[in-house]
């Protein structure tokens, strides 16, 4: 939680300060053509070409108003067709060489300043991190091919399959071990996370989201949960829970948060992420055509990929593959599920401790001290984050670009803190240790029932909600987007 702070405040602050002094012209002159606009688009023989182009300039004035200068310092990896080279080189030609090597520079002293609060040893861990930060930008670069892309095979991936594959051949070399510290990258990224999730944008799909969110989400979580215990006999209550919120809420987050809360083990943790990643890519490329083919429309297309869909990134892809509705009912509705991150943790906190790890005789119950240590206190900072940064975006049109402003940067160190996590994952893990957890398939059949039913519930609530208790919820998502005043994709 503090690394992720001193990450948010600084690149808060850092926006803050560094703001324009002209900026109550440029507030007005932005009031004036969001005036011109919402008149234009209530006459009925307006322009397009002239909404377009007011709305560009609009969108321009409003990215004015906040930068944040330390944006120059850090970097993402870029695509490439033929040459991995060309994954070093900005659009504009230059390199990004510079903006990696600040992301490195930023993330070991970052965590050896961690490292040293924490009383561990910090003398061997920035070789070690180098090395693993090198391993990361393989990922990416894998990630980033052109074709690889286009499948949205993400860098999450390619980053397990890289550990794996040195865990598994001549085994994770001892002097990388001092920076293989999944929990402290992911569950620093996930506190940056939460700056991402503002609360004001989620209600733009009101009760409709919710009930779609809120509700199948924890049917799906318990009755897959109970298929796995009663019906499947899985031997591990944490690995069939952690499989269960991996595949009902969202992904690799909600996987993380629920292992920490049970205290799976790392294997288990694997197994499940890495059936999330392989099916989060199967449903990105197979369900947009299957809700073509249906004609379900964009709104309850976008509903249903928001709300199934595990990661992010793919709901997405495949929202954009149905268009510009449909992307953004689809990632607010991610949007609104990622919030139960931090419910599900206490709830799966409070369940472990006083229900699983209980006396069978009942003569010795654990104290709410036990769930308060049991809980990840990391999702403390995550809700924390979402609230600040929602606040200061709800604050006017300036407190919007800085938030956006900010976000900017904290996303990118976000995505390397998982990506270095991810391989971190890989190192850790040997193929012999899962081979007890596969016997006949059960993993797999968990997430095969508990994703289907998933399927049909999440699709159900989508036709209920959208078709006829809402008719016309979105409608308001499209009149937010064309306006400008809500941008949730």
């Amino acid at each position: 939680i503090w690394l992720g702070w001193i990450v948010l405040l600084a690149s808060l602050g850092a926006t803050w300060l560094t703001r324009p002094s002209d900026n109550a012209e440029r507030i007005q002159h932005y009031e004036q053509l969001t005036q011109q606009l919402d008149q234009l688009e209530q006459a009925a023989t307006a322009d397009p070409q002239q909404v377009k182009s007011l709305q560009q300039q609009r969108s321009d004035l409003k990215a004015a108003l906040a930068v944040n200068p330390l944006v120059n310092w850090v970097a993402n990896i870029g695509s490439w067709s033929e040459d991995p080279l060309d994954a070093f080189v900005a659009k504009n030609s230059e390199s990004l060489l510079p903006g990696l090597l600040g992301v490195c520079l930023a993330g070991m002293g970052l965590f050896s300043l961690g490292l040293a609060g924490l009383g561990d040893k910090v003398r061997t861990f920035p070789v070690a991190f180098l090395a693993i930060f090198l391993l990361s930008v393989l990922a990416y670069v894998m990630a980033g091919q052109k074709v690889v892309k286009h499948y949205n095979l993400e860098y999450a991936l390619w980053a397990l399959v890289v550990g794996l594959i040195i865990s598994n051949t001549v085994g994770t070399p001892a002097f990388l071990k001092p920076a293989v510290r999944t929990e402290f990258y992911i569950k620093t990224g996930l506190v940056l996370l939460g700056a991402e999730i503002l609360f004001h944008r989620l209600l733009a799909l009101g009760l409709p989201g919710i009930f779609i969110s809120w509700v199948v989400t924890p049917v799906v979580l318990i009755s897959t949960y109970l298929f796995g215990q009663h019906i499947l006999k899985i031997p591990s209550r944490s690995l069939n829970l952690v499989i269960s919120a991996d595949m009902s809420v969202c992904g690799v987050s909600a996987a993380i948060a629920t292992a920490a809360a049970c205290r799976a083990k790392k294997e288990e943790l694997l197994l499940a992420i890495g059936m999330s990643l392989i099916f989060t890519v199967v449903m990105m490329v197979a369900m947009p055509p299957v809700i073509q083919w249906l004609e379900l429309g964009p709104v309850l297309g976008g509903a249903w990929l928001g709300g199934t869909i595990d990661s992010t990134g793919a709901v997405a892809a495949a929202g954009g593959m149905l268009g510009e509705t449909a992307l953004t009912v689809a990632a607010t509705v991610k949007m609104i599920q990622n919030i139960l991150i931090g419910v599900v943790a206490f709830g799966v906190a409070v369940y472990w401790v006083t229900c699983v790890e209980a006396s069978p005789t009942g003569t010795s119950r654990p104290s709410l001290l036990e769930v308060w240590r049991r809980f990840p206190k990391f999702v403390l900072g995550f809700i924390a984050a979402s609230l600040v940064f929602s606040a200061v975006s709800v604050s006017g049109v300036e407190g919007e670009a800085i938030a956006s402003a900010a976000i900017s940067f904290t996303s990118i160190l976000r995505g390397w803190f998982f990506c270095l996590a991810f391989v971190s994952i890989g190192l850790e893990t040997n193929f012999r240790e899962l081979r007890h957890f596969l016997v006949g398939g059960k993993p797999l059949i968990l997430y095969l029932c508990g994703q289907t039913l998933n399927l049909i519930l999440t699709l159900a609530m989508a036709w209920l909600m959208f078709e006829k208790v809402f008719p016309n919820a979105a409608a308001a998502i499209g009149n937010q987007r064309g306006s400008g005043r809500q941008t949730i994709a």
